[in-house]
């Protein structure tokens, strides 16, 4: 099941999967979290694609715009003409100058994730905090540094999760939230 919901923050509308096995929703466009059983429902489908159509003829009439809503295609059929539309990557990265074997592996590389992307990096420093008592910078670097990550690296990191909240420093020890 599918429901739109609105944000009484800023007026955004957005589809929640689900709404009655989901404590909290959050607003993708301010931010503001909200309680999913207090969300006012504007629309219920059991279908996605029903609910993004629901979705986009409220969104239309709240500007005025049924009317133009009513003579355009289906959500569903518009993406497929978008995508049927134009050029594909290839074409595009080939026209661009680029080799798009190239780019194909350098996304398969980077989704697999090598010891120097910034998101196993990341990971490893995570892992250090999970894995160790409530572990010191020193730690957390030397634990990065056995895994290939710098040490300067994996401090930068951990500041960075303790400016964002995700972790947290206590008399020079951290821990993950």
């Amino acid at each position: 099941m599918y429901a739109v919901v609105g944000c009484n923050e800023c007026g955004n509308m957005w589809l929640l999967s689900d709404p009655r096995t989901q404590e909290s929703a959050n607003c993708p466009r301010c931010g503001k979290t909200h309680r999913a059983k207090k969300l006012r429902r504007f629309a219920e489908e059991e279908d996605r694609q029903a609910a993004r159509q629901a979705r986009a003829a409220l969104l239309a009439k709240k500007r005025g715009d049924s009317e133009a809503f009513a003579e355009t295609a289906h959500v569903a059929d518009m993406e497929r003409l978008v995508e049927e539309s134009g050029i594909d990557d290839r074409e595009y990265l080939e026209g661009s100058g680029l080799d798009a074997d190239a780019v194909d592996e350098a996304g398969e590389r980077a989704s697999k994730g090598s010891q120097t992307g910034s998101s196993n990096r990341l990971d490893v420093v995570r892992d250090a905090l999970r894995e160790g008592d409530r572990p010191t910078e020193e730690e957390v670097a030397a634990y990065a540094e056995e895994r290939g990550i710098d040490g300067e690296t994996a401090r930068d990191v951990l500041e960075r999760l303790v400016r964002r909240g995700d972790a947290s420093e206590s008399r020079g020890r951290y821990r993950l939230l």
